[in-house]
């Protein structure tokens, strides 16, 4: 099995672990924060959070040389279950087609006291 450490500075890990892990051709993204790249600040409005999280995601898959339509599962971890809809309609303009599976769990504390978080795995088609 080969193993790829997938790394760059517009999307910085603050601890001990990879933004994302690639092996045998599948995607492992950490969980991403709604992290704002130009000021490292953590983004506390939903929607635009929501945004965010899913841009860094996309960030991370075009470093790969991917893009959105390439992950075939997703985790939501949200910090309050009555932002669901608003999330889902944030998450609906990054999958228009062919969505992939997902979960969404209610977590009573996030990193950094986000309010969502987002990991993904995707595959080389």
């Amino acid at each position: 099995m080969k193993k790829k450490i997938i790394t760059s500075s517009k999307f910085p890990v603050s601890g001990p672990y990879s933004a994302a892990v690639e092996a045998n051709d599948i995607i492992f993204i950490s969980g991403q924060l709604p992290i704002d790249p130009a000021t490292g600040e953590i983004i506390t409005d939903i929607t635009k959070a929501a945004r965010q999280v899913l841009i860094n995601i996309q960030t991370i898959l075009e470093k790969t040389g991917l893009d959105m339509s390439n992950i075939v599962k997703t985790t939501i971890f949200l910090k309050n279950m009555t932002d669901f809809p608003t999330v889902n309609q944030v998450y609906a303009d990054f999958f228009p087609q062919e969505p992939p599976a997902r979960s969404t769990i209610e977590a009573s504390v996030l990193p950094k006291g986000s309010l969502i978080e987002i990991d993904a795995i995707a595959i080389r088609k």
